[in-house]
């Protein structure tokens, strides 16, 4: 899918495809919340997947060629914009329910704010889809792999927060499964704090540090929220991974806009290919091991492959 969406983009363009992926992100989206028969539903989900993918790559292009046009660090303030709209897009529907719109309903009226942003905004997107000059070589090179593998290893990471936080609040913690969300929720949204500063920290210590600093203190945080049986304090060591990991996959998307060896867009393709890999795959093996050891043990290991990270975040960063 990710090598069809690279020569897409580069055939009709960044914002054409962006136009064109949103449109049957929209469409998925509907198609999900109407189906009625199993088979429906899988070719709604294979639509809306297809979709996103194409979206997620061409976003990621669409800010290096941004941070390119400027020549500024800008890549972390648009991960964290998407952070920012996961969480709003969450809370609206909830507040439509809330409100007595049935699911359908509040599905629509999301899919009609998507296009509503999307004719109002997309004008301003950059039309081309790779720079000037951009060199002709399409086979992965090394730094674009070891940049895939870097973000398998975060979204691993985000991955564990995602399905395993609550599980832990739960059966570690004897937190009421009501609010053992609470640990998610922290994570996500100091994620997306430091994402929105990420720009301005990057620019001031420099993508390296933050790098070395990122992993650190989520490791630090993991380890915190497991060793200390205490709730609160495992909550405040998903805020501190949320914040360790904040920037690092915006770095990593930055460094495959700034090298020259291989064009931006099958670049971007290959580490988001190898990046999604660490969300799919990687709960059901933190699941493996948990199984095999226990859950504290296989959050730590988790954590501790963004040793990678600092081993690799000379190579990895960008002046």
């Amino acid at each position: 899918m990710m090598p069809f969406v690279a020569r897409l983009a580069n055939r009709i363009g960044c914002r054409s495809t962006v136009y064109l992926a949103s449109t049957f992100t929209a469409v998925g989206l509907v198609g999900l919340a109407t189906a009625t028969s199993y088979w429906v539903l899988l070719a709604f989900l294979l639509l809306f997947g297809a979709a996103i993918a194409t979206a997620d790559v061409n976003m990621n292009l669409q800010g290096s060629l941004v941070e390119r046009h400027h020549r500024k660090q800008m890549m972390s303030g648009f991960h964290g914009l998407f952070s920012v709209g996961n969480i709003f897009s969450a809370g609206t529907v909830s507040l439509l329910l809330w409100l007595g719109l049935n699911p359908v309903q509040s599905i629509l009226v999301l899919a009609l704010g998507l296009g509503v942003a999307l004719l109002s905004l997309g004008r301003y997107m950059l039309p081309f889809a790779e720079l000037e000059g951009a060199p002709a070589k399409t086979k992965p090179t090394k730094l674009v792999l070891l940049l895939g593998a870097l973000c398998f290893i975060a979204f691993l990471v985000e991955g564990s927060m995602l399905d395993w936080s609550a599980v832990y609040l739960t059966s570690n913690r004897d937190m009421e499964p009501s609010i053992a969300g609470i640990g998610y929720a922290a994570f996500s949204v100091t994620m997306a704090a430091g994402r929105l500063l990420g720009d301005w920290i990057v620019s001031k210590l420099g993508s390296r540090a933050v790098l070395l600093a990122g992993s650190v203190l989520a490791m630090g945080g993991m380890a915190l929220a497991v060793v200390i049986d205490h709730w609160v304090v495992s909550v405040l060591g998903f805020v501190l991974v949320g914040l360790g990991i904040s920037n690092l996959v915006p770095i990593f998307c930055s460094t495959a806009g700034h090298q020259t060896v291989m064009p931006v867009a099958q670049a971007l393709a290959i580490i988001n290919a190898i990046g999604y890999l660490g969300i799919l795959m990687g709960p059901a093996a933190i699941g493996f091991i948990a199984h095999a050891t226990s859950l504290s043990f296989s959050l730590l290991f988790t954590s501790a492959s963004l040793i990678l990270v600092l081993c690799s975040a000379k190579i990895a960063s960008y002046k």
